[in-house]
């Protein structure tokens, strides 16, 4: 039973997201699997974090890379046994990490056995666990506009597919095969609860629950005024935090983890959710979700059209996000700190340098992330700076929302180069490349042919290397996560933005019972002079080895510094500098 009284354990925790079939093979068949992950757990724990979210590994047709599961209780035969698994608990909680889940259960894969009994006929007890509905009234089926509403599926065309044989369409808010389930039923909520129950009586610490913010849809499920993109209309303000959502989480938890000891981790992903919102979700006196995955902070690189409309990082409207979520959630509530996860291009390429700076801006942006309020997250490759895959031709990619969006372009008249020029910057695929172990062949990932090409820098960038370093960014991340770990300031103090209107400078004033840190970013490849008001203080971390000048930040620097009290608050010159702490690469 939580005290929601009292700081949580996960306040000053970070956790370690793993993409298992791109983290390592054991097989030789290309896709990485469960003792893959035991194989380098040893990393991990070296690196520090204190739990591991894995995706997808149940039972699945792999349409969505296993976010359409055919059987919840059962793990992909790809990915291994159960006595593997088994095994891998033992091992992540016998070096004291905690493990959780993905759990999708907005929808089902449409093999999944609930699915094919709800569409084998119009009569049947598992109909109304799904969305059926019939064509608009004055179309002829399965033609152009018959669809009952006029929602646009995230992965492009309707979010309806028309069956023949009931004669009735089914809404799937992402890949056809990808059925939403109509969480209205209360059969559908308690064999979801039954089966989380199963879960974490088996061992497992929690779940990063996908996309759980659509399971409450608007009842009617009425057309869309909202332009999507294509022909079809964005569905979002129907589906997103409806009408009964905190009823359906409070409910799941009390069926789930009211009753258990306070060491479960229950994250929420929660597209378009507001601040607002999400202190509803996360506030511990509520009962619902102990932190959400929001995205507001993510499309500070995109226009009107979206992800596939790119403009270059607006760092005024990034603080603007940052310090809004910060304050909005200070008193109640709780956020996670991503930059980075399987959905979302290599941090290092989309906001930083991968070239010449690479460890400095790899190194400045996780620094800027994780001395926040909010638990950090850590996508795997992120703690090696790996980098966006710069595939050049459709056949390499493999994630269904990209080969959508290309099609779709060259539908709509762009040339093939102009949407794989977009694709090389925003697809997920970047993310999804193997993980980059060694310069063995296929670095170090399999001794096959990887489901997936193995990004061609493998042969500098890898683990081996970056942990042999000088400049090592796994050790700089290592860092980073001690700090959080011994400081309660990093873990529950208050945040304040400072220098709000720099065009490249992002700083930030933790601050509990006196204490002090700053935190100072040069977001530039220029050396950059501290306005003459900017108070600063002894270096605590660094990403470069030497001081340097205290009232200059070189590219990409971060330097985070104990400020003295205000009244013996050093002066221009900053003041003394901590030597030889054993900071910088």
């Amino acid at each position: 039973m939580r005290n929601p009284y009292r700081p949580a354990w996960w306040t000053n925790a970070v956790v370690y997201q793993i993409y298992t079939r791109s983290f390592a093979d054991t097989t030789d068949d290309g896709v990485g699997d469960v003792p893959g992950i035991i194989a380098h757990l040893d990393h991990l724990s070296d690196l520090g974090v204190d739990v591991l979210w894995l995706s997808p590994i149940h039972q699945s047709p792999q349409m969505d890379n296993g976010y359409d599961i055919s059987n919840y209780r059962r793990i992909d035969s790809r990915f291994g046994t159960e006595e593997e698994f088994e095994e891998l608990l033992r091992q992540v909680h016998r070096r004291g990490m905690k493990l959780i889940m993905d759990l999708v259960v907005n929808h089902t894969s449409d093999e999944h056995q609930a699915f094919q009994v709800s569409a084998s006929s119009r009569q049947n007890i598992s109909r109304d666990s799904y969305f059926w509905r019939e064509p608009r009234q004055g179309f002829s089926p399965d033609e152009p506009g018959a669809e009952p509403n006029n929602w646009g599926s995230f992965f492009g065309g309707s979010a309806w597919t028309y069956d023949a044989r009931t004669e009735q369409y089914y809404l799937h808010l992402f890949s056809r095969h990808q059925p939403d389930l109509n969480w209205e039923s209360t059969r559908v909520r308690t064999r979801i609860y039954e089966m989380m129950n199963w879960w974490l009586d088996r061992g497992v610490d929690g779940f990063r629950m996908d996309a759980i913010n659509f399971i409450s849809k608007v009842p009617g499920l009425p057309d869309s005024s909202v332009r999507g993109t294509g022909m079809y209309a964005n569905g979002a303000p129907y589906f997103t935090s409806g009408p009964r959502i905190h009823e359906f989480v409070q409910e799941m938890v009390r069926a789930v983890f009211a009753f258990r000891d306070e060491g479960y981790l229950a994250v929420g992903e929660t597209e378009g959710v507001t601040v607002e919102e999400a202190a509803l979700f996360t506030d511990p006196l509520r009962g619902e979700l102990d932190m959400v995955f929001q995205f507001e902070h993510m499309r500070v690189d995109q226009g009107p059209g979206g992800k596939w409309e790119y403009h270059p990082l607006d760092l005024l409207a990034l603080k603007a996000v940052w310090n809004r979520w910060q304050r909005g959630l200070a008193e109640r509530g709780w956020n996670s700190l991503y930059l980075g996860n399987h959905d979302q291009p290599r941090l290092v390429s989309r906001f930083g340098d991968d070239g010449r700076y690479r460890y400095e801006s790899a190194t400045l942006w996780a620094t800027l992330l994780h001395l926040q309020r909010g638990t950090p997250f850590i996508y795997q490759g992120e703690e090696i700076g790996m980098t966006n895959a710069g595939f050049t031709e459709i056949g390499q990619y493999r994630d269904l929302e990209s080969i959508g969006y290309y099609e779709e372009a060259l539908r709509s008249g762009i040339s093939s180069a102009s949407a794989l020029r977009t694709l090389a910057r925003s697809s997920r695929d970047n993310a999804r490349t193997p993980m980059q172990w060694s310069d063995a062949p296929h670095a170090g990932f399999t001794n096959g042919t990887p489901w997936i090409d193995v990004n061609p820098n493998y042969r500098h960038i890898n683990v081996a290397a970056d942990r042999a370093a000088e400049k090592s960014i796994f050790r700089y991340y290592r860092r980073l996560i001690r700090l959080r770990h011994k400081s309660r300031v990093v873990s529950l103090g208050e945040f304040r933005l400072v220098q709000a209107a720099h065009p490249r400078l992002l700083a930030y004033v933790r601050s509990l019972q006196g204490e002090e840190l700053l935190v100072l970013g040069n977001v530039s490849a220029k050396d950059l002079e501290l306005p003459a008001d900017q108070r600063t203080g002894i270096r605590v971390l660094g990403n470069y080895v030497d001081t340097g000048d205290a009232r200059v930040l070189r590219p990409w620097e971060v330097r985070v510094e104990q400020l003295a009290p205000a009244a013996t608050s050093p002066g221009a010159d900053g003041g003394p500098a901590a030597t030889g702490a054993g900071e910088g690469p």
